[in-house]
């Protein structure tokens, strides 16, 4: 993990852009806390997590809009979130957009689902745009602030290493769950 945490340092900003691409939650919340400690550049980090997690959807939108057949291969496992997706995008409408960046396990379908609709593609890049600002202000200035209790938390899972793999499963754990439940088929009693 220190690794991890000193080539972020050195390579950081590539790195960001290149996992931003497809979501970036992770590399973000790393460059808030190596900010907070003064590793790294938060006003440098934050402008390109916005525009490669923008630029990232536009990619997963524009090949779900224009190569429909060829999506459909890939994700033939996931029928049911992009199910979930659908009903999500009719029941919440344009807020989707913001709230898919937060939510692992959707963030690459929701919008792989809205290029499957007629959804206007202007529409879609000014929410995405204005999406992927908030969503990196939210996470980059929060890590940051928290970056204090981050580094404790760390040196705390550096002393004990059975810590790191019990949270890691378990928080892996509970969102395959929820999930599989919220996807799962209904099999009714008749």
């Amino acid at each position: 993990m220190e690794d991890t945490l000193s080539s972020l340092a050195t390579y950081g900003y590539i790195f960001i852009f290149f996992y931003s691409l497809g979501g970036g939650f992770v590399a973000l919340a790393g460059a808030g806390v190596l900010a907070s400690s003064g590793k790294l550049d938060l006003g440098i980090a934050i402008p390109i997590a916005i525009v490669s997690n923008f630029l990232g959807d536009m990619l997963l939108f524009y090949f779900a809009r224009y190569n429909k057949k060829d999506i459909m291969r890939y994700i033939k496992k996931h029928r049911r979130k992009l199910a979930l997706s659908h009903l999500l995008m009719k029941r919440q409408g344009s807020k989707i957009i913001l709230i898919q960046k937060f939510i692992y396990g959707l963030k690459t379908l929701i919008p792989v689902a809205i290029g499957f609709t007629k959804y206007p593609l202007l529409k879609f890049t000014i929410i995405n745009f204005f999406s992927a600002i908030v969503w990196a202000l939210v996470v980059g200035f929060g890590s940051y602030f928290a970056g204090e209790f981050f580094m404790s938390a760390f040196d705390f899972a550096k002393d004990n290493p059975y810590i790191m793999p019990i949270i890691a499963i378990t928080i892996i754990s509970l969102a395959w769950f929820y999930l599989e439940r919220i996807t799962s088929k209904k099999i009714s009693k008749v």
